[in-house]
């Protein structure tokens, strides 16, 4: 049987680090830290770390860590929609100016989580890395 190839466990194993960048495309000022905003990618990508190591490197059977990078890729794609609209102006002395770099990284962060919401759901995927 001839798989398709991104359901080769590489790149499957490729995809599943990558995921890590959606979750950490965020302006250098959310890294700040007086920033309100510093802890969100942080804690998404823990459990984003959590889960692969459980995927990857223990092979692991269980739903569970599946489960955990799509709340992680889901709360993303929602907090985002939630820090929009404050973040989507800037304050200048001309008046309000449209953020459009904030905006970019926020539409192309929000595109790649639903991508890999709609890959992880794969049967084809979660049984690439299935011990045999």
């Amino acid at each position: 049987m001839r798989r398709n190839f991104l359901t080769r466990p590489p790149v499957i194993i490729a995809i599943l680090i990558l995921q890590l960048i959606p979750l950490l495309l965020f302006p250098a000022k959310s890294y700040a830290p007086t920033s309100q905003e510093w802890w969100l990618p942080l804690l998404l990508v823990i459990m984003a770390v959590l889960a692969d190591f459980q995927i990857i490197v223990r092979r692991s059977p269980a739903v569970g860590p599946w489960l955990l990078i799509g709340f992680a890729q889901g709360f993303n794609i929602i907090s985002r929609l939630l820090m929009l609209w404050p973040n989507a102006t800037i304050a200048t002395e001309a008046g309000p100016v449209v953020n459009g770099g904030y905006l970019l990284l926020t539409a192309i962060a929000m595109a790649a989580s639903a991508w890999l919401l709609m890959y992880t759901e794969k049967p084809q995927v979660r049984a690439g890395l299935l011990p045999t």
